[in-house]
């Protein structure tokens, strides 16, 4: 289990027990050495509020729900039903805190924290979505990722986790005319009002399915002739029950349904996952896979933003790019398609380390790209970035400061964007990322064109990066051989019996991970994405947690949009990088 709290660590709880006197304040030691405090109820927006205002812990970086009622390892741990638990994060001071809070299924509520953090608007509907849990005061406490007329909260352990638990579908006529009925448009259900004492408003669907929401996605507008009112985003399309699935998957089957969460970021999804399984597990992973592992990873960032190269330009007028863009992307696949096998979905990271060594002559096709990549991107900068037209619709459109994107958990190039120097692989290391010398790009304004350039010269970056990892390549293992690995290491099977029962059970069951909790965080393409994970001493995970950058994204199109025009909202939209695989999970 974890270490005993750094002294800035403990400094922080006896603030917090001298501010609230009297109150309990229960400790609990996780894998990732994250100050984790269980709050009563009663003190929990104060607690939040204190935290936020005095101790500089800017953002809420996630927020989510665990139903406790069938844990089995819950020694030195408060008696609840449900918890709800908020991960904070301070930039400034690269530190993060969890509060945690217990709940009866009697009493299944708490206040809401959107006085304190608005970004609390989405986090806890989807709390009450998967687990039911009341957040008193929220002004629009409804389904999120589900459809409205879902019958129960599919998170908890009781709901069943696959169709063949259930009776089979029939759409009757009474069924029918009820997913009819929830599917009409009714203005005030969506905060909106249908006139105002000087005009009519219009109403315009932009989605589910349309071009310029890559993807699954919905806005629903409230418009003055073709000035933006509102617009209220609409997610859950994409929903396919990615942390219920891991609760019936063993910790290395569930690998590749990490790749299909950013399905542009391939295996630096795998990244967060296994090493917070390995620091769960104490493995220590050899370093020529720590190497490997950032190389894959920088390609896929190279790969994603390629992608929202090409097609953030088209959006704002421009067609032929996105074709020299997705060649260049596909001179990458190759590359990983000669090393993984895969190539969108490779799930080629392991418990360990990677799953098998790199090829024989890798080093030229890697060598070839970097020296081809570099001198692309200054053609790309005079084709696009230059262009006026390009200027016009993005200089100081779709503006928000470094407090708003704090307030609304805005990661990753959005919030460089906006001055705040910050980058989890420069800031907070992991994985070996202390051993590289790159740059953060940081830009001012935090509109649309910088959010762009930030991404621009993050490429140019993770190609010095891939450089390095192709110049200083470590020898030796490209897995650990600690018995939790997977697949575990097999020379020693043909020893003895108990060696081969060991491996057998390791492959069939999957490795037992020992009870506790970890969150890994990482720089993903979009920003921040975090792995939170649960085990209770067994070979699958009691909770997992996918906190990833797009949602609470997307949650800002609202604040950002209004006063705007239409054909400003696509040019923002093209400008957020999102991904709805992400959003919805």
């Amino acid at each position: 289990m974890a270490a005993v709290m750094d002294a800035a660590d403990n400094e922080l709880v006896g603030e917090l027990s001298n501010q609230f006197p009297g109150t309990s304040f229960i400790e609990q030691q996780t894998f990732d050495n994250i100050t984790t405090l269980w709050v009563p109820r009663d003190k929990l927006l104060s607690v939040l509020g204190y935290l936020k205002r005095d101790c500089a812990f800017e953002m809420l970086f996630d927020l989510c729900g665990v139903d406790e009622r069938t844990r089995v390892h819950t020694e030195n741990l408060p008696e609840s039903d449900f918890s709800v638990v908020y991960h904070l994060v301070s930039f400034s001071q690269y530190r993060d805190i969890r509060i945690k809070v217990a709940l009866k299924e009697a009493d299944c509520k708490l206040p809401t924290a959107i006085p304190v953090w608005p970004n609390a608007n989405w986090y806890e509907r989807e709390a009450w979505d998967m687990f039911g849990i009341v957040f008193t005061g929220h002004p629009n406490l409804s389904r999120i990722l589900l459809p409205a007329t879902w019958e129960g909260h599919p998170l908890r352990k009781d709901h069943p986790a696959r169709a063949t638990e259930l009776e089979p579908f029939r759409m009757t006529k009474e069924r029918q005319d009820k997913e009819q009925e929830a599917m009409r448009f009714v203005p005030e259900d969506w905060g909106m009002q249908r006139k105002n004492e000087h005009t009519e408003f219009m109403f315009l669907n932009l989605g589910p399915n349309h071009p310029s929401v890559h993807g699954a996605f919905r806005i629903v507008l409230q418009l003055d002739g073709e000035v933006i009112v509102d617009a209220v985003p609409e997610i859950g399309f994409h929903h396919r029950g990615a942390e219920k699935m891991a609760e019936r998957q063993t910790w290395h089957t569930y690998i590749p349904y990490t790749d299909r969460i950013d399905y542009l970021g391939g295996v630096m999804n795998n990244l967060p996952y296994v090493m917070a399984l390995e620091k769960m597990a104490g493995i220590k992973v050899p370093d020529r896979a720590k190497v490997i592992r950032i190389m894959l990873a920088e390609m896929f960032r190279i790969i994603s933003h390629l992608v929202f190269y090409g097609t953030f330009v088209q959006d704002v007028g421009q067609m032929s790019p996105v074709f020299f863009t997705f060649s260049d992307r596909e001179k990458l696949f190759r590359i990983i398609e000669a090393i993984t096998g895969g190539r969108m979905h490779p799930a080629w990271f392991r418990i360990g380390g990677v799953a098998h060594d790199l090829p024989e002559g890798w080093e030229k096709m890697v060598q070839d790209f970097v020296d081809f990549m570099p001198k692309r991107l200054d053609h790309y900068d005079k084709m696009c970035m230059q262009n006026s037209i390009l200027k016009n619709r993005c200089v100081d459109i779709g503006v928000f400061t470094k407090e708003e994107a704090l307030d609304w958990g805005v990661t990753g190039p959005g919030l460089r964007a906006t001055g705040v120097d910050f980058d989890w692989r420069k800031n907070r290391p992991y994985g070996g990322y202390d051993q590289f010398d790159f740059e953060v790009p940081v830009f001012h304004k935090g509109d649309i064109y910088d959010r762009a350039l930030v991404r621009i010269e993050e490429m140019r970056q993770s190609v010095r990066i891939i450089k390095q990892c192709l110049d200083n390549m470590p020898a030796g293992a490209y897995k650990s051989d600690h018995p939790v690995t997977t697949p575990p290491v097999k020379d020693k099977t043909t020893h003895d019996i108990e060696t081969l029962i060991h491996h057998f059970t390791n492959v069939s069951w999957g490795p037992v991970i020992p009870p506790g909790e970890c969150s890994v965080t990482i720089e993903a393409t979009k920003g921040n994405n975090m792995y939170y994970l649960t085990s209770d001493g067994g070979s699958m995970s009691y909770r997992t947690r996918i906190r990833v950058p797009s949602f609470p994204h997307l949650q800002q199109i609202p604040l950002i949009s209004r006063g705007l025009l239409i054909s400003d909202l696509i040019a923002i939209l093209a400008g957020v990088d999102f991904v709805m695989a992400d959003v919805d999970r």
